[in-house]
């Protein structure tokens, strides 16, 4: 982080999220100083997780300018298969793939880019659960914890969440 102003990363969030997946990434980043802001469908909505853990959102979809941001966490469980389902998620997915900002993925969130159209001829990896989703998208899926290609950042699932969290922090030192 070379600057002098604070990195912003928007936090997708849908109901069914996977708690460690989206809060362990958000605790991560503000910890480095990262300022995160909660995006769902309505601002100051709560949503929950599969196991019931609460997320308010600071923000909504529509109200989210990309340019704005320094990077994208999308979360696991079965949000992202709520989440690929909004023309502005897309919007805002395709917006940071195509200025090379940083994009963390981890476990099912493999289907937002999918349907965002930006994995094609990209390293990822995911929950094998939705390997040939991914690979029908255009990726080349790595069975591996943790894949890093330029500014995407994919994990497998809640157990890699320590070492997404190194290779995501140590893509912000390149910031």
């Amino acid at each position: 982080m070379n600057s002098n102003k604070p990195l912003r990363f928007i936090q997708l969030v849908d109901e069914a999220f996977e708690d460690l997946e989206l809060w362990y990434p958000v605790y991560r980043m503000r910890e480095a100083g990262v300022e995160v802001v909660l995006a769902g469908k309505d601002t100051n909505r709560t949503y929950h997780g599969k196991h019931g853990v609460p997320a308010e959102t600071d923000a909504c979809f529509a109200e989210i300018d990309p340019e704005a941001f320094d990077g994208l966490l999308i979360p696991g469980g079965w949000a992202p298969d709520k989440l690929r389902r909004y023309p502005e998620v897309l919007d805002i997915v395709r917006h940071m793939d195509r200025e090379g900002k940083v994009i963390g993925q981890i476990c099912h969130a493999g289907w937002v880019l999918a349907s965002a159209n930006v994995l094609k001829g990209k390293n990822v990896t995911s929950t094998p659960a939705i390997r040939d989703d991914l690979v029908n998208a255009g990726a080349r899926w790595i069975d591996e914890p943790v894949v890093t290609h330029g500014n995407l950042v994919s994990a497998k699932g809640p157990a890699d969440l320590p070492s997404y969290m190194t290779a995501l922090l140590a893509l912000l030192k390149k910031v």
